[in-house]
């Protein structure tokens, strides 16, 4: 099944309104999602709508947040998110820092009080039309063993940052700090497939290739998977993260993340509350010239793209996948797998909005 992207975010926009959600809000929360599909980042689009209805629904998202921003330095905020959802809570913290950006040529939040949010290159590329560079990123569901650990602990907790090119060329790093983000995991369960080896183990620390193994007790492992590829490098990034989107804001940081899959619930002692994210940007201008960096930074890609690469392969560009299928599918539709879909009509019938 295909569907066209003006389709998929009139429908997502609608189900957010039918909840409660402000037009506004609902739009924003849409765009996120649909951006995630577009660029083939399947496992953050559509197929998690039916998660956030779930939250909504016991009342660990609230629809209509008030989100209070304390600027408590000239470029750093804290941010409470009043339970909002992610998508909207990274995206209206992200705005905040753009403005303030103008003036000092960089600006941070670390966010608190929220829900998860999303692809972080969404938040991310909100300042490429003022030519900033963008970061985000956030804690997760409480999945990933620490190095030499069996004891979920962290979450996949993913690194964006971005910088803006010219002519539509841009750097777009968007990386979980776990060797494989749960939504890969989901895709495998859909698609009636294995995991490989490095992914994830069972409650007793041996490697396994379920792609249940998550609601079976298991974990994920650290981007390196073991000791002899650097898992305490994967370890470290993720550590980072919690840190900064966590113990800094004042969210519920490592095992106490409040979490996004059904399988898990809430924990009742939780230091810190909800989940954390931490966004921001950088004015480029602040560095350089704005057209040389520009200039440079084509030059930068153009030569990694023509390096010498293996037989039959090609060197990309971080972001670059991505673009390719976002032109793709905004021609051709964006495919829905049957299980998603059959999703996506449990709450077209459920709310009483069309789909086509």
């Amino acid at each position: 099944m295909k569907i066209g992207h003006q389709e998929l975010q009139r429908f997502i926009t609608h189900v957010f309104k039918k909840k409660g959600m402000s037009h506004e809000y609902a739009e924003i929360c849409a765009d996120v999602l649909s951006f995630a599909d577009l660029r083939g980042i399947d496992s953050h689009g559509v197929a998690r709508l039916s998660g956030y209805l779930r939250l909504i629904d016991t009342g660990r998202i609230n629809v209509n947040p008030t989100v209070k921003f304390e600027q408590r330095k000239k470029t750093q905020l804290r941010v409470n998110a009043d339970g909002a959802i992610g998508l909207l809570s990274a995206h209206l913290a992200m705005l905040e820092c753009i403005k303030i950006t103008h003036d000092y040529g960089t600006a941070w939040a670390g966010i608190f009080n929220s829900n998860h949010f999303g692809a972080a290159a969404h938040h991310a590329v909100q300042g490429f039309a003022h030519n900033y560079i963008g970061f985000a990123m956030t804690n997760a569901s409480p999945l990933v063993v620490p190095a030499n650990g069996i004891e979920r602990m962290l979450g996949t907790n993913p690194i964006c940052v971005a910088i803006p090119g010219k002519n539509g060329k841009s750097f777009i790093l968007d990386m979980a700090t776990s060797t494989a983000a749960n939504g890969k995991l989901e895709i495998a369960q859909r698609q009636k497939k294995e995991i490989p080896d490095g992914w994830a183990i069972d409650p007793q620390g041996n490697s396994s290739n379920d792609p249940h193994i998550l609601s079976q007790n298991g974990a994920l492992l650290p981007l390196g998977s073991d000791s002899e590829h650097g898992f305490h490098k994967g370890y470290g990034l993720s550590a980072w993260v919690d840190i900064f989107s966590a113990v800094l804001p004042g969210a519920s940081w490592g095992p106490w993340a409040p979490p996004f899959v059904s399988f898990l619930q809430p924990k009742s002692d939780a230091p810190g509350k909800g989940l954390g994210h931490f966004v921001g940007c950088w004015d480029m201008d602040g560095f350089n010239e704005i057209s040389e960096i520009h200039d440079q930074l084509d030059d930068w890609m153009n030569r990694f793209k023509t390096s010498q690469s293996l037989q039959n392969q090609e060197v990309l560009i971080p972001g670059e996948p991505e673009a390719r299928m976002q032109a793709f599918r905004l021609e051709n539709g964006i495919p829905i797998v049957e299980e998603v879909w059959n999703d996506l009509m449990n709450i077209s019938a459920e709310l009483n909005v069309t789909i086509k």
